[in-house]
């Protein structure tokens, strides 16, 4: 009766580890469904005002985030001036979120921003 309950005991260890093997592959793949799930929730139009006002309000919200990231790094005198440029930006993003909630027919309009920045780093290397 002893070895029967050891061996029961040891195979449920090894059934408690093989589940957990299991779970780990499982979460991952899960969060890689859940990431092809939102890019194909992102590269679909909106058809709707809400949904619309929806992107427009997220919009606002990371191009604020990001002002105030560039503004951290900027010169110490300058940073109020830009602190209050990048939320006076989100003020009129704002307010063009909600005019697309309020007309059915609006749509987002030009998208603007600082100029394009360099995705090349040139080093300069001296022999």
């Amino acid at each position: 009766m002893k070895h029967l309950d050891f061996s029961l005991g040891r195979s449920g260890l090894a059934c408690a580890a093989a589940s957990l093997a299991l779970c780990l592959p499982m979460g991952t793949l899960h969060a890689q469904t859940a990431e092809d799930a939102s890019l194909a929730r992102g590269a679909q139009e909106d058809t709707t005002p809400q949904q619309r006002y929806q992107t427009a309000m997220r919009e606002a919200g990371g191009g604020l985030k990001i002002s105030l990231e560039e503004c951290k790094a900027a010169a110490m005198t300058e940073r109020t001036a830009c602190n209050a440029q990048a939320r006076a930006r989100y003020t009129e993003d704002m307010a063009a979120a909600k005019a697309l909630l309020k007309n059915p027919e609006a749509r987002p309009v030009n998208v603007t921003g600082g100029p394009i920045r360099s995705t090349i780093t040139s080093v300069n290397v001296k022999p």
